[in-house]
């Protein structure tokens, strides 16, 4: 490659987008197809870095998708959408019309934003990050139409040009949605103070905004940043969704530089600008790489949710092949009892082929469930009162695996990746746990995808999403239990997605 990673200086990162050469990005683009990990049935930047998907909406007949990209290596530089669309949310198409940073509101980036389907037209509201001669940061709201006809037209002035009075240039991620006869936007947002803050706009029009303040949603302090807030409504509740950068860990635990977490509400009260009754801070996803999720309130009246399988300032085994980063399946979202659960959409069956069944009982020995590809759908149920542990993709000496530890005595599970394969983030730990009951019936569906595993605990209840990197070798899976152990299940191949 021309421009391997570690000279990626701070000129070649805000390049403009014309100024890279037709054979530097062929040159790229044959690396990237080459490389080990790619993905099957989960969506991944053609080149370069993926990271917030944005923009999740229905309109015109379609799902429509986009995501921060950055295409011309596994870094961070000046940021466009790309755009992807779906009729069945699984199978996804590059479309040609995407956002980029050609405008004097985002001349150094498209950053994280959302749409909303108004009359015959797309509403797109995003972040511009703006930079002076100075460097110095100034951050625009801005804001674009899609037309059925697939025009992309970007409204020439800024919908909101600066922070309101207290706040930073720390401030993006709009959030727009209808509400009453008008629209609110929220935005993450850091104070004067350095403390993180989401904050409320209102319109009448889309096009004029009025702060109306900070959102009330829970007595403890968010950081220095809350990134990607998103308000959902699930089961007649308003769910919150955001990333607070810098959380004091006794207020909630986490191993990851920065979680993805929510609360849920009873009411949204515009009023006193507050989400009424919400719970406490809990972590949308137990596992290692989840960020930036973005949710909807679909047609069919569904919740949908897709996240970020990625985490900011940290090293990927992939970044040496010229791409970085990957989206979840997208989930349905639902409450149950109090909790959120979280679980890929139904259309995902339609990925399944070559079925097998399997089922046993081990006395105190290891058992080889299957041989299997690298991209996979298990659904494994253990009863009540047993413990053991599953190895995902293993090499034949068994000496790497993914291993998840069971103990339905407990309720504990634990997902281990020290010998997945290339390791990476160590300083964070490599090693998540998940509490469910104690003494009740598990179940597992397990995606696995090349070098991403999407684990869902008991059809949802908790979710634990991990990147990583195994050797062509490790196809095995086994199970193990010290006392004897009980266990069915199901095991499909999934399909691969159609090429862009």
């Amino acid at each position: 490659m021309n421009y391997p990673v570690e000279q990626w200086t701070t000129e070649l990162r805000y390049k403009k987008y014309q100024e890279w050469p037709a054979s530097y990005v062929a040159a790229l683009k044959e690396d990237v197809e080459t490389a080990p990990w790619r993905l099957n049935y989960h969506i991944q930047p053609e080149t370069g870095l993926l990271n917030d998907p944005n923009g999740f909406s229905y309109f015109n007949g379609k799902w429509h998708l986009f995501y921060q990209a950055y295409p011309f290596g596994p870094v961070h530089g000046v940021k466009s959408w790309a755009h992807l669309t779906s009729t069945d949310l699984i199978h996804w198409q590059k479309d040609e019309v995407s956002l980029l940073p050609d405008s004097s509101l985002d001349s150094h980036g498209v950053y994280s934003g959302s749409a909303l389907t108004v009359g015959d037209e797309l509403f797109i509201m995003y972040t511009g990050n703006v930079r002076d001669k100075r460097w110095q940061r100034q951050s625009i709201q801005a804001g674009a139409w899609l037309t059925k006809e697939n025009e992309l037209k970007k409204i020439p002035q800024a919908l909101i040009s600066q922070p309101p009075a207290g706040y930073t240039a720390e401030f993006r991620d709009p959030q727009v949605f209808a509400y009453g006869e008008g629209y609110l936007m929220l935005i993450g947002a850091q104070d004067t103070r350095l403390q993180g803050q989401v904050v409320v706009y209102e319109s009448s029009d889309l096009l004029t905004w009025h702060y109306r303040g900070a959102l009330h949603y829970t007595e403890e302090q968010m950081g220095f940043m809350v990134e990607c807030p998103n308000l959902v409504e699930v089961d007649g509740q308003p769910v919150m969704l955001f990333c607070p950068q810098g959380l004091d860990k006794k207020i909630l635990e986490y191993e990851t530089i920065y979680p993805n977490t929510y609360v849920i509400g009873a009411a949204l009260n515009m009023d006193t600008i507050r989400l009424e009754q919400p719970t406490p801070l809990q972590n949308l996803d137990d596992g290692f790489d989840v960020y930036a999720t973005q949710a909807l309130k679909a047609p069919d009246g569904r919740a949908l949710a897709v996240s970020w399988v990625g985490l900011p300032e940290i090293d990927y085994p992939s970044f040496t092949d010229g791409w970085a980063h990957c989206l979840s399946l997208v989930k349905e979202l639902r409450i149950k009892e109090g909790h959120l659960y979280q679980y890929p959409v139904v259309e995902t069956k339609e990925l399944r082929h070559n079925e097998r069944h399997f089922k046993g009982k081990l006395a105190n020995q290891t058992k080889l469930i299957s041989k299997t590809s690298q991209s996979f759908e298990l659904e494994l149920n253990i009863s009540r009162q047993q413990r053991g542990k599953l190895r995902l993709l293993a090499d034949p000496a068994k000496e790497s695996y993914l291993e998840i530890s069971f103990n339905t005595f407990s309720g504990k599970i634990e997902i281990d990746r020290t010998n997945a394969g290339q390791p990476f983030a160590e300083d964070y730990g490599t090693v998540r746990q998940s509490l469910i009951p104690e003494n009740e019936d598990l179940t597992f569906n397990i995606f696995v995808d090349q070098s991403i595993c999407e684990i869902f605990i008991n059809k949802g209840l908790k979710v634990c999403t991990l990147r990583f990197f195994p050797a062509e070798d490790q196809k095995n899976l086994l199970i193990l239990s010290e006392e004897g152990l009980t266990y069915e299940g199901k095991l499909w191949d999934l399909n691969t997605l159609p090429s862009e």
